[in-house]
């Protein structure tokens, strides 16, 4: 499995997770986390482009 797919993974599951909760902290911190992974996966796909272009 690639990095991208084990990312693009566990913000899908993270975001699962989240649905089922009731608004509050720990819903936060599980779209925030998502976020983020998805962040990480941008700035891989930016990283491995070539001539570090941006992706488009």
């Amino acid at each position: 499995m690639t990095l991208e797919y084990r990312l693009a993974q566990e913000a899908i599951n993270l975001r699962l997770q989240a649905e089922g909760m009731p608004l509050g902290i720990r819903r936060t911190e599980l779209l925030q986390k998502a976020r983020q992974i998805d962040v990480a996966g941008e700035i891989n796909n930016w990283l491995i482009s070539p001539g570090l272009q941006a992706p488009s």
